[in-house]
């Protein structure tokens, strides 16, 4: 029989056998007791936690031993080193750990519950107003049951995605969003080597790689203080312009059999979120695209950089990490069911050459002081001529930025019109906004 997917699973660890009565009423007991117990939001994260918890316990969950903490903490401290010479940016790892897959949920909840709240509240709305406005009088108590089992769906398949995703990871920024604490580089050394394995490659050099990625976007999220919030804020905007298919919700709810446990296997969120398809919309997903992309171009340039001369396999590995990212994968696939996103830089090689046009022009600190600010950044339409930008004249020295201290008065861009494609700052991204300031949603306070 498989699994429940929702977590409900009798003393020790089995899930429920419908065909017997003693079971199933336990089962039921426990469904009741959720219903009856509503979260603080839209979505049940106890729930989710525990569905992935439950699905890492069955696939497996190493724990990280004395010797992987060492050659974690090593690799990332010789991936700082050798980013020195490659980016303007200082460190910005604060600590360095290894963490286990249960643990790389534990720490990247807060900023999931941020990403997916948005969409998670319409659907959870949307279930409620199942309920004719005429009949919620007397029926109120059916309505706060609908929304609550609203946030138990949602939450049941963002643990079950979750728990799949923190089997493929590699490190806190894999996927190119700041999930984890703020300052925290952390490689999942479980995952690096069954990754390595797959790419025939030694265990030290994969991880030594993985090390630079994850020490190089901690330099771009610590160093500049608005990206953060930017990246978190541009997907929330695209998040609300998406629409619940009020009949994809009625379909799965009639798949539900009270009696029968397994029918909850068959709900799935697919298609249930479909984005409007207005020019607002379009270029939200642009902006997304533009940013991602320029992250992850930066990140393997820089890295590339660092490792050309030090790593015999150098080549095979930026290789093998550009198709991961470009191709997309379990990130891709989570947020395109549970949020109606897919995280996929598209421009990848294009961003990738960018850099590289501003190295060769402008050389380390000026290429990196394009991060100094939102408005300096190239839009979609700079990708076509990445030479065009890095000559393009700046109101003033981008070797002077100091990264070390706050960022200075927004400057013009070199182009007079910024296209409707470039990156806007978000609500968040102010330089300075108190003495949080350049705090993500999910730095400890």
């Amino acid at each position: 029989m498989p699994d429940i997917p929702f977590g409900f699973q009798l003393p020790g660890g089995q899930p429920p056998d419908p065909n017997d009565p003693q079971q199933l009423q336990q089962f039921m007991a426990q469904l009741q007791q959720l219903l009856a117990a509503p979260g603080s939001g839209p979505v049940n994260w106890d729930l989710a936690r525990q569905v992935a918890a439950s699905q890492l316990s069955a696939q497996g969950d190493p724990a990280v031993n004395p010797h992987e903490w060492h050659t974690v903490s090593e690799a990332l401290r010789v991936a700082d080193l050798w980013l020195e010479s490659s980016a303007a940016l200082p460190s910005g790892i604060r600590t360095s750990v290894a963490w286990n897959r249960n643990e790389w949920i534990y720490r990247t909840l807060d900023v999931w519950r941020k990403l997916c709240d948005p969409v998670a509240g319409r659907m959870v709305g949307a279930m409620g107003d199942l309920v004719p406005p005429e009949a919620r009088g007397q029926l109120g108590p059916m309505q706060a049951m609908m929304t609550t089992l609203g946030g138990a769906l949602f939450g049941g398949q963002l643990g079950q995605a979750l728990g799949s995703l923190a089997t493929e990871v590699l490190s806190a920024s894999d996927i190119g969003l700041p999930l984890g604490p703020a300052g925290t580089a952390a490689l999942l050394p479980a995952n690096i080597k069954t990754y390595g394995a797959g790419l025939e490659l030694p265990e030290d050099e994969v991880r030594l790689y993985v090390a630079l990625r994850e020490a190089a976007h901690q330099r771009l999220f610590e160093h500049v203080p608005w990206l953060r919030g930017h990246v978190l804020a541009a997907v929330e905007t695209y998040a609300s312009g998406i629409t619940v298919n009020r009949e994809a919700i009625e379909d799965a709810l009639g798949r539900v059999d009270p009696t029968n446990p397994e029918s909850m296997q068959e709900i799935a969120m697919e298609g249930i979120f479909t984005p409007e398809d207005t020019a607002a919309q379009k270029a939200s997903l642009a902006r997304i695209e533009t940013v991602l992309a320029l992250i992850e171009g930066w990140v393997g340039h820089v890295v590339d950089s660092a490792s050309a001369d030090r790593l015999p396999n150098v080549v095979k590995l930026a290789e093998a990490f550009r198709r991961r990212r470009a191709a997309g994968g379990p990130a891709e696939q989570t947020f395109a069911a549970l949020v109606g996103l897919e995280l996929r830089p598209r421009r990848l090689r294009e961003a990738a050459a960018l850099w590289a046009a501003l190295t060769t022009h402008r050389g380390v600190d000026g290429r990196d002081a394009v991060w100094s600010h939102p408005d300096l950044l190239p839009s979609d339409a700079d990708f076509a001529d990445p030479d065009a930008f890095a000559r393009a004249t700046f109101d003033f020295d981008l070797g002077d930025i100091d990264f070390s201290s706050s960022p200075p008065e927004p400057p013009a861009r070199p182009d007079a019109q910024a296209g409707p494609d470039a990156p806007q700052a978000g609500p968040d991204d102010k330089p300075e906004a108190g003495p949080d300031a350049g705090a993500g949603p999910d730095k400890p306070q």
